[in-house]
Order: C-alpha cells, then structure tokens, then sequence
C-alpha cells in the first residue's frame, strides 16, 4: 500500500491504535494532538489523507477542515472526520466544509482502512 497518514486526535488510546493499524498496512503516520499541530503538520508532513477528531483542544476539526479546504496547496489531501459526535447535523457539517467521509466513534477498524483505500487507491 502506502501513503502518508496524518492522525489528528487527542486521545492517546485511538491514537496508539490507528498508527499500529495503519503503520501494520505500510503507511507512514504521523500524529498531532491538537488542531493547531494538525494545521502545523500539514504544512510539514504533506499526509495524502488526514484522519481528523472533531473535537480537540485549541482548534477543533472543523475549524482544521476548513483551513485546508481554504488553501489550494492542499487541495490533493484526503480528509477523514472522525467523531463521537453521530448526529446528522455535525455530519453534514464536516461534509459541507470538504470533508471527504464522516465516520464515527467507536468504529471498526476494517471498515475505516476500507474507507482509506477507497480514498487512497494505488497508493
């Protein structure tokens, strides 16, 4: 496979297992723990897709969202909403700002790298 993986999250536990499971199918990951790492990484790591929480401290995902899709650099990267938050109203939200897929907590893990390499085919 292959490709890089931004996981923005703040808690540890999905973090520690999405870079396992990610890093386990080739791709490289790194991880930012809050929205304002997040909008840093992107500039440094160049990820293809970003798996992005919601809900984190000093910028949220949404806000994060929006500021990639507003930057025509990165208009190539892939963007996965991860969130406790189900309801259709956020949902729509994180897909009105440019988000590719919504996928919400708790999630089985194949179906989210099924969701990465249909976002991510051939790499």
């Amino acid at each position: 496979m292959g490709g890089r993986i931004l996981i923005a999250d703040d808690e540890p536990n999905i973090v520690a297992s999405l870079e396992f499971l990610l890093q386990s199918k080739d791709y490289e990951t790194c991880v930012a723990r809050d929205g304002a790492e997040a909008l840093e990484l992107v500039e440094r790591f160049q990820p293809d897709l970003l798996l992005l929480d919601v809900m984190m401290p000093l910028v949220n995902g949404f806000e994060v969202c929006r500021a990639i899709r507003g930057n025509p650099a990165h208009e190539g990267v892939k963007i996965v909403m991860l969130s406790a938050r189900g309801r259709d109203a956020e949902r729509a939200q994180g897909l009105a700002l440019g988000a590719d897929a919504y996928v919400t907590k708790p999630f089985s893990t194949q179906e989210l790298l099924a969701k990465v390499g249909e976002l991510l085919p051939g790499l």
